[in-house]
């Protein structure tokens, strides 16, 4: 019998200054932190809090890890498979 399948993660992707933003993370402990932070969002894109602004493009939302101390911004395109890293805070 095949084992049930957990919730489909949404694909991660960067924009150019966040993809400039993850080469200078050099550290093993950042690099973990901002890859649970990654998982969170992808499994559930709804985690972070909306940023107020615009309502003509897409909602810019914020995720914030207190413990691992990771802060990122994001959208999430319109049919939710791919979640668009903006800025990455570590």
């Amino acid at each position: 019998m095949a084992q049930p399948h957990g919730p489909r993660r949404a694909r991660i992707a960067f924009s150019d200054s966040a993809a400039k933003q993850l080469e200078n993370i050099t550290s093993e402990a950042e690099i973990h932190a901002l890859d649970r932070t990654l998982v969170v969002i992808s499994v559930d894109p709804d985690a972070g809090e909306p940023i107020p602004g615009d309502t003509a493009g897409p909602q810019l939302r914020q995720y914030t890890d207190e413990v691992e101390a990771v802060r990122v911004l994001y959208f999430v395109t319109a049919l939710r498979t791919v979640v668009v890293v903006a800025y990455i805070e570590v």
